[in-house]
């Protein structure tokens, strides 16, 4: 059994911290300019942050030369990394990866870091894949509801629907989708932000005009959502940790999320 195998769901353990590290088996490319960067079968997801994973590639996968910079950054669990510019067919991404060959844990040391913003498409196999890498122990569950929806801000009603559609998402509170027309669509005001999912998709935002009260990108919708979260698509959300929301006549205590 590999290094990488003897992982799968556990914890790499050093005297310097702790780091979740876990062998994919999707096919991971990146591009620039059209330019292929990186194409592997064997990526590996490494838990920088506690919601989402990182991807990792195999050095002998890339297909562009690296660079050292003579930057370094450190970590307390992954050790000393060197920055690299990622060169390909005369294009320059200026610090664009990140190797830890000296790393305490061994399974990184062979492997590649892209910044993910550096890139400018990832596909998992043929898809193309938005934000980050989707989290393997992620579910999103929708489900067609006929519970009693109502959304207040600062006192007012702003959508009442017994038509929800209920999005449940690992480690996060439960979302209500509404219809438009469930919604005092008087109050949207139309912004120019955008967020992207890498499971539902690209949303769109709107404020909302209460009381004199401009509250900003309050409510968003998935005009458009990928595939597996068509069930939303057109329906309009609004943040549980922001607004006071009623369900079935029963006010709900406002969540506490990295969205709070």
């Amino acid at each position: 059994m590999s290094p990488l195998a003897s992982n799968l769901g556990g914890m790499s353990d050093t005297n310097r911290g702790r780091v979740r590290i876990e062998p994919s088996h999707k096919r991971v490319r990146a591009f620039v300019a059209g330019r292929l960067i990186a194409d592997t079968v064997h990526p590996v997801l490494v838990w920088e942050s506690p919601y989402y994973p990182a991807y990792y590639i195999p050095a002998v996968d890339l297909r562009a030369k690296l660079e050292p910079t003579g930057e370094t950054k450190h970590s307390p669990s992954r050790g000393e990394g060197a920055v690299h510019d990622v060169v390909a067919d005369g294009l320059t991404k200026s610090g664009a990866a990140l190797r830890y060959p000296d790393s305490p844990i061994e399974e990184l040391r062979d492997l590649v870091r892209l910044e993910w913003s550096a890139m400018d498409e990832w596909f998992e196999e043929d898809e193309p894949v938005y934000t980050h890498p989707r989290n393997p122990y992620t579910r999103v569950d929708i489900l067609s509801s006929s519970r009693h929806v109502r959304v207040e801000v600062d006192g007012v009603t702003v959508a009442d629907s017994h038509s929800p559609h209920i999005l449940f998402e690992t480690g996060l509170p439960p979302r209500y989708y509404l219809p438009l027309t469930d919604t005092r669509q008087d109050l949207l005001t139309p912004s120019a932000t955008q967020t992207h999912c890498p499971y539902k998709g690209t949303a769109g935002y709107f404020g909302l005009q209460v009381n004199g009260t401009e509250h900003k990108d309050l409510v968003w919708i998935y005009r458009t959502p990928l595939p597996e979260s068509q069930k939303v698509a057109g329906l309009v959300c609004f943040y549980n940790e922001k607004v006071d929301i009623y369900l079935d006549g029963e006010l709900q205590e406002r969540p506490k999320s990295p969205f709070s």
